[in-house]
């Protein structure tokens, strides 16, 4: 028996409804469409929808608008079926159907994240506590306590000693020997970087060794220092070195795969700073295209840095793009509609309905309140008083007679710069939203939650708007 699905919807989206799904042509279901008597299908609510819905009838499920609001559990006993939140635009439910489906699991990855403080020496204890702190919210998995040439670190055992306390993973970075013993004896999990000449320090600290060649771009020296290591049956990570663009880029990534090749069962390191930071170009498509690359190569460790103004979401970017890849990579699928987060600027759909369907709608409308939508030719804004469009608000404000209204003209001003700025750079706009950044800004508490699922461990390898 095939599922049978009740569509909830208003007076203004049940008729796009209803010409999205025929469009469908579901084969894995049948359906019903409820106008439950609602002008704004996204200001549905769960108590509208007891008191509107006495039963679910033939279906197997009901599925209500994305911006429904209230106790969908509590519905889903007093139904007796499942209840559940379609997208946000109606237009987006074949890619809820689609292929990949609605509910991408994100909780897993097989990358470790080593976040570096780049100038601990020159930060207190408490500030780089802060530092790691804001570090492990965004995904880090180690916290690197970067050394600097000639600068002392007499806190270095504190610091170290203040992090593994707070239950932190630890590695020590620097091209000191002497500094590295120090922290291998302090307690740090990992050592970055040991050369041929510098593997006594291994021998000495229970610390797992980062191993790097002994001159840049020199895979031979790295294979002898694995060689030794492996040995002494001592657990190391390799690292042949990621060099920046135009000093040896493609040569160091031809490099990883060699060493790929030859030691299939190596971990690996690859430290993404010299690309996300000595390139001026936006670092959630670096990222993006590192982490395929590190994906396919089954690389496990990826070293960052945040120390250029535009990469300070490194680690945020990093963590969002292992999640994607892995999910990808298990799915045999292209890294595509399993998460928005590394579309910061653009959108994959970002104009969800035409210009025409726009205006066929602002016809329908009867009331005063404003609604606001973009299309490809700028940003339309109705009420029952007629269509206005253009790609400048200064352009549309005079028609509006809201001379006389100032919180009303503040509120439309608000929401059409953001409409313009979402119709200016192909992003998607929602009535009442703000615009998503992705992973570019501050993910709220909830975005956390749903981001970092119950289960994330490394161990998984070893007001008004027309909506549905």
């Amino acid at each position: 028996m095939s599922e049978r699905i009740l569509f909830l919807t208003g007076h203004l989206a049940e008729k796009s409804l209803n010409k999205v799904l025929a469009a469908m042509h579901p084969s894995e279901f049948e359906y019903d469409v409820l106008n439950i008597g609602i002008s704004v299908a996204g200001l549905m609510t769960a108590d509208l929808i007891r008191r509107r819905l006495p039963g679910p009838g033939q279906a197997t499920r009901i599925m209500v608008p994305g911006r429904c609001r209230g106790d969908l559990d509590g519905l889903t006993r007093h139904y007796g079926v499942p209840v559940v939140r379609g997208p946000e635009e109606l237009k987006d439910l074949p890619q809820y159907f689609g292929r990949i489906g609605a509910n991408q699991d994100l909780s897993r990855f097989d990358v470790q994240i080593f976040a570096e403080i780049v100038d601990a020496p020159q930060r207190s204890v408490e500030q780089i506590l802060k530092r790691a702190e804001s570090y492990r919210k965004d995904g880090a998995d180690v916290i690197d306590l970067g050394c600097l040439p000639e600068t002392p670190f007499p806190h270095l055992e504190e610091a170290v000693a203040a992090l593994k306390s707070s239950g932190y993973q630890i590695s020590v970075d620097s091209v000191e020997p002497k500094e590295l013993l120090r922290g291998g004896k302090a307690g740090a999990d990992y050592l970055l970087s040991l050369k041929e000449d510098t593997l006594w320090v291994a021998e000495e600290v229970d610390s797992i060794p980062v191993l790097i060649p002994q001159q840049s771009g020199d895979l031979a020296s790295l294979e002898r220092a694995m060689e030794k290591m492996a040995r002494g049956n001592r657990r190391f990570v390799a690292d042949p070195v990621l060099d920046p663009i135009h000093f040896g880029f493609t040569d160091s990534l031809v490099r990883y795969h060699e060493l790929r090749q030859r030691h299939p069962e190596t971990e690996i390191m690859m430290g993404v700073g010299n690309l996300t930071e000595l390139t001026d170009a936006d670092t959630t498509g670096i990222n993006a295209v590192l982490m395929g690359v590190i994906s396919e190569l089954h690389i496990t460790n990826i070293l960052t840095t945040e120390v250029s103004p535009h990469a300070q979401r490194a680690v945020r970017e990093a963590d969002a793009a292992r999640r994607i890849m892995y999910a990808a990579r298990e799915a045999s699928s292209l890294p595509r509609d399993f998460s928005p987060e590394l579309l910061t600027v653009h959108a994959r759909k970002p104009f969800p309905d035409t210009a025409e369907e726009i205006a066929e709608l602002a016809r329908a409308i009867k009331d005063p309140s404003y609604r606001i939508q973009v299309s490809e030719q700028g940003i339309h804004i109705y009420n029952r008083d007629g269509l206005r469009v253009a790609t400048d608000p200064f352009a549309l404000f005079p028609l509006l007679n809201l001379e006389n209204d100032a919180a009303h003209a503040f509120y439309l001003g608000v929401e059409l710069a953001r409409a313009q700025i979402a119709w200016q750079l192909a992003k998607r706009y929602n009535q009442d939203e703000e615009l998503d950044w992705g992973c570019a800004v501050e993910r709220k508490p909830e975005d956390l939650a749903q981001h970092h699922a119950p289960g994330t461990t490394l161990q998984n390898r070893r007001k008004r708007t027309s909506n549905q």
